[in-house]
């Protein structure tokens, strides 16, 4: 039997984008916006109780499923879900994100707060945070090309 383990950890992650919190919260919320900077959806329901999921992986690797759940969603303002992260049949972790879209002058403050269970050393808190950091960088890319 494999030993069985869980590793918790919260990381925030702040970032400052030259776009208005329209702009911002439209790149998460429109799933043509939101495909540019993350990977594209399978499902997109985005509304409280809606679901988002993304299932693939790089060629001839892995294969991941992110599946999430919208519980609180505030219009320009904050969005909060739960996920989950498969590779392949295996649970790596289940999540709390909170994602806070404030003004900041003419501009966004965005603070990403992430709440995690890590299962079995699958995954480890400083990928997932390293991870979340390319990915909006991406999106703050993505806010500069608009």
């Amino acid at each position: 039997m494999n030993e069985r383990s869980v590793e918790y950890s919260t990381f925030v992650i702040e970032r400052n984008y030259n776009a208005s919190p329209e702009r911002v919260f439209s790149a998460w919320s429109d799933p043509s916006a939101k495909a540019r900077w993350f990977p594209k959806a399978d499902e997109f329901d985005f509304r409280v109780g809606g679901r988002e999921i993304n299932r693939g992986g790089p060629p001839n690797g892995p294969f991941y499923t992110f599946d999430a759940c919208y519980h609180e969603i505030v219009q320009d303002s904050r969005i909060v879900y739960t996920y989950t992260l498969d590779q392949g049949e295996t649970r790596m972790s289940v999540s709390v994100t909170t994602v806070e879209i404030k003004r900041l002058g003419n501009g966004t403050q965005l603070i990403y707060t992430e709440q995690g269970a890590f299962f079995d050393g699958h995954d480890k808190p400083e990928q997932r945070e390293h991870g979340t950091k390319f990915i909006l960088d991406k999106l703050g890319l993505e806010l500069q090309n608009e």
